[in-house]
């Protein structure tokens, strides 16, 4: 049973941070700006921060040997 816990964990994980690197850069910033009106800057570096610890994420699970 941890097994496969610990296997849909690992997923997950990877999962997690390619959603954070691909859609934090790219549609978080169209969403923010285009439907909820925010202020164009803000969006960006939103979706900076997004990126960043999407890849922050990706050195973890990369340094853990998660990601081979």
């Amino acid at each position: 049973m941890s097994v496969v816990g610990d296997k849909a964990k690992r997923v997950l994980l990877i999962l997690v941070a390619v959603l954070l690197v691909f859609v934090g850069p790219t549609y978080v910033p169209y969403v923010f700006v285009d439907i909820l009106k925010v202020n164009y800057f803000v969006s960006i570096a939103v979706g900076f921060v997004l990126f960043a610890v999407g890849l922050g994420l990706v050195w973890y699970l990369i340094r853990k040997k998660v990601i081979q």
